[in-house]
């Protein structure tokens, strides 16, 4: 399979422009030039340019999406942006089936509930489960925070995940050891992540072992790193983190 710029740019809704740009930065380089300079790519750039783009819907730019092509490998990136893609489609689904049941409700000339008009449209669906696990004023704290990053901050704060993810998976495909210098840099890294969201409260080795308990336990969490078993390889890296520090 080789398509020529046109009908790239086409296909993803970008510009020629924009695709020469990703060129000369060394971003994403055509398979083949013709003699009259005609650009064209192969499956093999395709595919990079899919990750370039969900890159940058993550809101990422051009020096970080190629720190980020260069750490990790296809299959591992993939997966991480699977992950978070699922997750997404999970809430603009959710989107979908309220704003219909408003568009029911008009026809039918039937009351909506509020809850129903505006599921899936705000992180606050969490709010009870946090409160319950972790106190109303936990909640309180990480939902002021949370607003308080804007679209800039709250995208920079995914795509931190988002590639902390990707290295997971990376180490694991290549049979890295959970104890190992790499996987450690990467669980102290994946450490600082998290308390970012906790406002730059300290993680406990026992916060951190709860944690990552929770990512194999909760489906939800365990989509993030590729499954149980993927969530099982960042649990005992991190919880080996953890106990190095409580020794």
């Amino acid at each position: 399979m080789e398509l020529g710029i046109g009908e790239v740019a086409r296909l993803t809704g970008t510009t020629t422009r924009t695709l020469r740009h990703y060129q000369q930065v060394g971003l994403l380089a055509p398979s083949r030039v013709g003699p009259n300079g005609m650009r064209s790519y192969d499956a093999a750039a395709l595919r990079r340019l899919q990750r370039i783009l969900l890159l940058r819907d993550l809101g990422l730019g051009i020096p970080a999406i190629a720190e980020a092509l260069q750490h990790a490998d296809e299959v591992a990136a993939l997966q991480a942006h699977l992950g978070w893609l699922r997750a997404e489609a999970d809430r603009i689904g959710r989107q979908i089936r309220a704003v219909q049941r408003t568009i029911d409700s008009i026809e039918e000339q039937e009351e909506l509930m509020a809850e129903d008009m505006f599921d899936g449209f705000d992180h606050t669906q969490y709010r009870d489960e946090v409160e319950q696990r972790w106190g109303a004023q936990a909640w309180a704290d990480g939902d002021r925070w949370w607003r308080g990053l804007g679209d800039e901050g709250r995208a920079a704060f995914g795509a931190e995940h988002v590639a902390i993810a990707q290295r997971w998976a990376q180490l694991r495909a290549a049979g890295a050891a959970v104890d190992g210098d790499e996987a450690q840099a990467n669980a102290r890294r994946h450490r600082a992540w998290i308390q970012a969201g906790w406002q730059g409260h300290e993680v406990s080795p026992e916060a951190l072992v709860g944690l990552a308990d929770m990512y194999v336990a909760d489906e939800r969490f365990a989509a993030n790193y590729g499954g149980t078993e993927g969530a099982a390889y960042v649990r005992d890296a991190l919880t080996h983190l953890a106990l190095a520090e409580l020794a």
